[in-house]
């Protein structure tokens, strides 16, 4: 499974941003997937992570009800949208695919979990 990831950019505090994640070679719909991110001088953390259906989806608390995951298997795109954005939210954004049967309910967070991952794509938010 190919991942690219598009749609970051610069925004100012407060603002929104969309980030896109497509896939190649294989379809998602067989795949959890996640949205992780990473700031310069900082480890990669998990933000978000839905199931294969679509119907689950995880969040971490620092972007609960600002962050929202979805996915379009026809397309084989999963997406972030990004609210009410705030610097500390500046990293570089990469998605990425699971495919333990384990992570197809609910979802997996832990990046040990995870067998794909795009190349990344920069969010850098302006106070």
């Amino acid at each position: 499974v190919q991942l690219v990831e598009s749609g970051g950019g610069l925004v100012q505090a407060g603002g929104s941003l969309r980030v896109s994640c497509a896939a190649s070679g294989h379809p998602l719909s067989n795949y959890a997937m996640g949205w992780f991110r990473q700031a310069p001088g900082k480890e990669r953390e998990f933000v978000a992570t839905i199931s294969w259906s679509g119907y689950n989806t995880l969040y971490t608390d620092s972007v609960k009800g600002r962050f929202t995951i979805s996915r379009d298997n026809a397309k084989n795109t999963v997406y972030l949208q990004m609210n009410s954005l705030k610097p500390e939210d500046t990293a570089v954004y990469y998605c990425a695919a699971a495919a333990a049967a384990y992570c197809s309910g609910y979802g997996c967070y832990e990046t040990s979990e995870y067998d794909y991952w795009g190349q990344g794509t920069q969010v850098t938010v302006s106070s």
